[in-house]
């Protein structure tokens, strides 16, 4: 509940922020007044208590103050430039840094375009793979560096989200006592279902003082790069969590706004850098928990608004608890393989397919491209030697292929294989391992015109494939033995392919 309104504190940063001339802008959440001048932020924590933080004194506001500006500067440190204490003197006025009684604290910042958010750019659809591929990658190494936890998170934190969720949520009166009590139980199951794969995790290292709220609000362009900003510092346990939980939030904020493919293709480039494939069963349990999250956030907010500015936000939480309730439906792996000569399109089907199958955020995409460039310790876009493409390299590739296809499908997580698969014995090698796991798959042999291979192939820049065109014709004069795989021509437009080889994939999947 909000405990006092910091009128004065607000008055004053409004004309006085810096030294400047007064604000050109106000932006308010539920926990923070952020006042906006010509080249600085400047950001008051409000003060008000809820069931997982307390701002309600001038002490506990600075101590926030000075917690969040150390914590952010280990992914933004351009952007977080001090903290600056606001103070009463004798005279009843207030000032920066003075010497008199402290009233409150706030965070000073380098001013950014707000239209770099990345809520803002996902509205706008200006959010590409390329910048989801640099974002995904920022993350991993933010997570590698994070420092660890054997004692916080594991099942036991997990349960105490849990219980803030549900007593937040029942705040706020977005859903009946009896759905309250229905979705308390059914979290509460899936919880005690993945109780000790928590508890394995943190102790294999996988709790780490994470952001911990790394939605797209919470992420801004500078300079080019994806910025994650204004993370967790009132609480180190909400924020000491599991790596796949601190990633979920961005992928369950991507998939409510409609970017399926983007939080798909976050999620494996992620994966690429980091491997988590024992905690895939996770993500959609962790995905319906950061929509909970959301839920009564977004409801809390709405409190403090006329009605017809809190509708939309009361509706916009209502959907979020209803996205957390399709997060904790299960649903069985499967295995697609896509193979076909260079150039026939294999990866474009590959990313149009994936976050259509299984739980969100869709199927894990092993690639043999990006397997070839991880085995040589090199980023995926950057080109490799012959050698790299000897025989007894690709053996390897497509053993290590197998090997992660396997573990994926046996963690109960589909998978797309993204190979040329022109030999008999890699397709019925990779079929094994769907059979001996009594896993459901199709395997698409895609074709086009020679002449359409060959302008794709030389029309590409910057892609994880090396092929050439003299590689193509050489996979054309060998050819790809009998083929028991369903053929698909792919010149035509994606949509139409994708439809007809997850329309495939839906007949198989039936039990």
């Amino acid at each position: 509940m909000i405990l006092d309104e910091q009128a004065q504190t607000i008055r004053f940063l409004s004309r006085n922020a810096g030294g400047q001339s007064i604000a050109v802008e106000t932006v308010r959440t539920h926990i923070s007044t952020v006042i906006l001048t010509a080249d600085r932020a400047y950001k008051l924590k409000r003060a008000v208590r809820f069931p997982y933080l307390d701002f309600s004194t001038p002490k506990r506001r600075l101590a926030a103050c000075n917690a969040e500006l150390a914590l952010n500067r280990r992914t933004a440190p351009g952007l977080y430039l001090a903290v600056r204490t606001i103070t009463r003197g004798e005279d009843d006025a207030l000032a920066f840094d003075g010497p008199g009684q402290l009233v409150d604290a706030v965070v000073e910042m380098r001013l950014f375009d707000q239209e770099s958010l990345f809520d803002r750019m996902a509205k706008r659809k200006a959010l590409t793979p390329a910048l989801m591929t640099s974002l995904a990658r920022r993350l991993a190494a933010f997570h590698d560096a994070a420092a660890i936890s054997l004692d916080q998170g594991g099942a036991d934190g997990i349960a105490a989200v849990l219980s803030i969720n549900d007593a937040s949520l029942r705040a706020t009166g977005l859903v009946c006592d009896a759905d309250a009590d229905a979705l308390e139980r059914r979290f509460a199951a899936v919880l005690a279902r993945h109780r000790p794969k928590l508890d394995a995790r943190r102790d294999a290292g996988k709790v780490r003082r994470c952001h911990g709220d790394l939605m797209l609000r919470n992420i801004c362009l500078i300079d080019g790069e994806p910025t994650p900003f204004d993370c967790i510092e009132f609480d180190e346990a909400i924020a000491t969590i599991d790596v796949l939980y601190d990633l979920a939030f961005l992928l369950m904020d991507l998939w409510r706004r409609d970017g399926r493919d983007l939080a798909n293709l976050i999620f494996n480039r992620y994966l690429d850098a980091r491997d988590e494939t024992d905690g895939l069963c996770l993500l959609p349990f962790f995905m319906a928990i950061r929509a909970i999250v959301r839920a009564h956030v977004t409801a809390a907010q709405a409190a403090d608004l006329p009605d017809e500015q809190a509708r939309p936000l009361l509706a916009d939480s209502r959907g979020y608890v209803d996205l957390a309730q399709a997060l904790l439906t299960d649903a069985k792996p499967f295995l697609l393989a896509i193979g076909g000569f260079s150039g026939s399109g294999k990866s474009a089907l590959t990313a149009s397919v994936a976050s259509h199958l299984g739980p969100p955020p869709g199927a894990r995409i092993l690639s043999s491209d990006r397997i070839r460039k991880r085995l040589y310790d090199v980023a995926a876009e950057e080109r490799l030697p012959e050698a790299a493409y000897d025989t007894a390299v690709s053996i390897a590739v497509y053993s290590a292929l197998r090997q992660q296809a396997a573990a994926t499908l046996a963690a109960g997580w589909s998978v797309v294989a993204d190979a040329v698969f022109d030999r008999a014995p890699e397709r019925t090698a990779l079929e094994k391992i769907a059979t001996d796991l009594d896993v459901a798959r199709l395997g698409l042999w895609l074709e086009a015109p020679e002449a359409t291979l060959l302008a794709r192939v030389a029309a590409r820049i910057n892609d994880p494939s090396d092929a050439t065109t003299c590689v193509l014709r050489e996979q054309l004069r060998q050819g790809c033995g009998e083929m028991g795989w369903r053929r698909l021509e792919s010149g035509g437009p994606l949509t139409a392919l994708r439809d007809i080889a997850l329309s495939e994939c839906a007949v198989l999947a039936r039990p």
